[in-house]
């Protein structure tokens, strides 16, 4: 028998949710578009929606994560700062160690 562990993984920072997959899906969404409205559309969700997360996860971190700027001449757009970066590094890196260490423990109900 094949037997998979599966878990959910986040990040909370003073007991609020800073980072997780949806989280996550979205600020890579960001790099990859450099707006917030495409983001948006590019994981499927509402852009009130999207906002509502980024201002979520900016309230929740220490230092911005990411960062607008308005309309103008060269029209406005949405960047995820160095340490967004780092964070979104991060918690890739705690997923897969997460998921290396669930995978390892999965003999102990195969020898069940």
């Amino acid at each position: 028998m094949d037997i998979k562990i599966k878990s959910r993984i986040w990040i909370e920072a003073d007991s609020r949710v800073l980072l997780g997959e949806g989280r996550v899906r979205l600020i890579k969404a960001i790099i990859s578009t450099g707006s917030l409205s495409k983001a948006a559309a590019s994981v499927r969700m509402s852009y009130k929606k999207a906002w509502m997360l980024i201002d979520s996860i900016n309230k929740s971190s220490e230092k911005p994560v990411v960062v607008t700027t308005t309309g103008g001449k060269g029209g406005g757009g949405t960047q995820v700062t160095a340490y967004g970066k780092e964070l979104i590094k991060a918690f890739d890196n705690i997923k897969k160690d997460c998921w290396t260490h669930l995978d390892g423990q999965a003999h102990k109900i195969e020898k069940l």
